[in-house]
């Protein structure tokens, strides 16, 4: 089956960066916000409560586009980068995890080092992980929901 068109190149990368970490027992959130101003591609929460950050570069021009990409660290407990295989790798800073996808599945080629996040932020960022989640399941279940503000 071909891939499916209407997904730009980052998007396929991150389907298949999902299933492959939901196959490991995560939970999986594509384009999720930890504060404002920032978007990660993938955010990923562990079995154990572990928290990845994974953002998909499709090109070349594509990751070095992307200066903000640090500013990320400070919200994960390890950071990967997802590439396809014709990616050049060599580009990738060291002190990263290396994520080979393409639309279907992934394989982990470097683990990210860990620095565990403090506890208070790690308990913020799992409720607004959890309430971002349960909100898409919503507008996916009934499309003309309207989120009242608070």
């Amino acid at each position: 089956m071909p891939p499916d068109i209407s997904l730009m190149p980052g998007q396929m990368l991150a389907r298949g960066v999902c299933r492959h970490l939901a196959s490991h027992g995560f939970s999986v959130v594509e384009e999720f916000t930890p504060e404002r101003g920032k978007r990660v591609d993938v955010m990923a929460l562990g079995p154990k409560g572990d928290i990845w950050v994974v953002e998909c570069k499709s090109s070349r021009a594509d990751f070095l586009s992307d200066g903000k990409w640090q500013g990320y660290l400070d919200w994960c407990d390890r950071y990967f980068w997802a590439v396809d295989q014709a990616f050049p790798t060599d580009l990738l800073p060291e002190g990263t995890g290396l994520i080979i996808a393409d639309a279907y599945d992934a394989e982990i080629l470097r683990m990210a080092p860990e620095t565990r996040l403090a506890g208070a932020r790690r308990n913020a960022l799992i409720r607004r992980f959890a309430i971002h989640a349960a909100r898409r399941l919503q507008m996916m279940r009934d499309p003309d929901f309207v989120l009242a503000s608070y």
